[in-house]
């Protein structure tokens, strides 16, 4: 949690409930991408 505060101002913009649960949503999956990127890529091949 902390991280997910750090990396997107830990406020919501949006009003309404849905449109936060969407805001939620859009921060979760493109922080997932970033770690994705991060992560070294395994070799199966051997």
């Amino acid at each position: 949690m902390y991280r997910y505060k750090m990396l997107t101002s830990g406020t919501l913009s949006l009003r309404s409930y849905n449109a936060q649960v969407g805001e939620v949503y859009a921060n979760v999956k493109a922080i997932n991408k970033v770690i994705r990127l991060g992560m070294p890529e395994r070799n199966t091949s051997i």
